[in-house]
């Protein structure tokens, strides 16, 4: 099969000539139609986030067909669609996960970065790490919902969306277009902050109550903020619109450093909390959320051979919504 494999931090992807995958006993194979180009991609093979396997297939965003079922699988068959998400396994018995917190498990997996992820024609995963996808999604326009779709989610309900809440968004790529989609559909008005008037006009157009730039201030105040964008002066800047006792939520696997702030910022019981990775809970419920609203992606093609202009593009902000490899 052909890949494309990260062999250094900081190297371009060189495509490879990979032997043809076989599942173990609790494993699916895939054959990959699709796979969704994320930021987090981007920062493992640029090192910003450090491999934890080398060399290694990149990408966990990823739709196929399933084509070869391990012995002890249940309720997969060849032929079936299956997503394949961020989080691989996760051990099943620790504090975490017995209370529910999988994505926090100590000795948890992650596609694409503890094993090969699916920027190639075939990809492994845990039968129980696979999902059923809605059928109204096409394999391209599903790949984006498997993380930065559920991640959004997760961070959404961290934050504490409800009907009639003001929400601030903080950043406006692939991830946030999504979860504005999810927080109209619940009721919540809508702030967006991003340097790009491009993407504020997207974002007024999909239905935000107000857009702006990272030095604006909203005309109310917020009541919740998710931060999508990897900078910590972002942070700061969601903390300065949000009222007593709100909370942002930082949505990122990495972050540079949050620049020093006032205190009066934080204080009044503000809360900031991270959101790391999610659970396969709430996977299942963004997909079912998806499928009902029904959510709109938007993608820009490239072939599984051109992934490293994917990431390029991804970098430069030159992608309309969500970068998918197509294999």
């Amino acid at each position: 099969m052909r890949a494309m494999l990260l062999e250094a931090p900081g190297q371009r992807l060189r495509q490879a000539i990979l032997a043809d995958l076989e599942p173990k006993d609790d494993e699916i194979v895939l054959r990959v139609t699709a796979c969704a180009v994320c930021r987090t991609d981007l920062q493992i093979c640029r090192g910003d986030i450090e491999p934890r396997k080398l060399p290694i297939v990149p990408g966990h965003q990823v739709v196929g067909e399933v084509v070869r079922v391990g012995g002890k699988v249940a309720g997969w068959s060849a032929g079936d669609r299956a997503g394949v998400a961020w989080l691989a396994a996760a051990c099943g018995v620790c504090e975490s996960c017995r209370a529910g917190n999988e994505n926090l498990c100590p000795d948890a997996r992650f596609t694409g970065w503890d094993r090969d992820g699916g920027y190639g024609e075939m990809v492994t995963a845990r039968a129980d790490f696979a999902y059923a996808l809605p059928a109204g999604f096409s394999d391209v326009a599903a790949a984006p919902l498997l993380c930065g779709g559920v991640i959004g989610y997760r961070a959404l309900k961290i934050a504490g969306m409800a009907p009639g809440r003001r929400l601030g968004l903080f950043g406006f790529g692939a991830s946030a277009l999504l979860s504005l989609q999810v927080a109209l559909h619940r009721g919540c008005e809508v702030f967006v902050c991003t340097r790009s008037e491009h993407d504020r006009s997207r974002a007024k157009a999909v239905g935000a109550a107000w857009v702006g730039g990272y030095d604006d201030i909203p005309p109310d105040t917020l009541d919740v903020a998710v931060t999508f964008a990897p900078a910590g002066a972002v942070v700061v800047a969601a903390l300065r619109s949000l009222k007593r006792g709100g909370t942002v939520v930082v949505n990122a696997i990495h972050l540079d450093r949050i620049p020093e702030f006032p205190y009066d910022l934080l204080w009044w019981e503000r809360n900031l909390r991270s959101v790391a990775n999610f659970t396969r809970d709430d996977a299942r419920e963004f997909l079912e959320l998806a499928a009902a609203i029904p959510i709109e992606t938007a993608v820009q093609e490239f072939a599984l051979d051109e992934a490293n202009e994917a990431l390029d593009a991804l970098e430069a902000g030159a992608i309309e919504g969500a970068a998918v490899l197509v294999a």
